[in-house]
């Protein structure tokens, strides 16, 4: 079975770096290069940089910080089960004007 996909970078040094690409470009063929993907844009990645800040934000708050991964993923869907609507629906209405 072939599993389809295409691998889209954010131009990080590390995916930047040529063995990067010629790996890519030999096992991914349908990726999308760092030439054609705007690193680190607001605009593009509005959600991310909205809702992710919210959440981190929540998370700076926590009295006792997790020590183990099913602890973080419990925090974080506790963050995310009580994240208010407002950091989602700004960037969408954002957006759409």
């Amino acid at each position: 079975m072939h599993t389809w996909f295409i691998f889209q970078q954010d131009s990080a040094p590390s995916y930047r770096a040529r063995n990067s690409q010629n790996w890519l470009w030999a096992n991914c063929p349908d990726f999308i290069t760092k030439d054609q993907w705007p690193p680190n844009l607001p605009n593009v990645n509005l959600m991310d940089y909205h809702v992710w800040g919210a959440m981190l934000k929540a998370y700076s708050k926590h009295r006792t910080k997790p020590k183990t991964i099913a602890e973080i993923k419990e925090a974080l869907q506790v963050i995310w089960d009580n994240l208010p609507q407002g950091p989602i629906d700004n960037p969408v209405e954002d957006f759409s004007n």
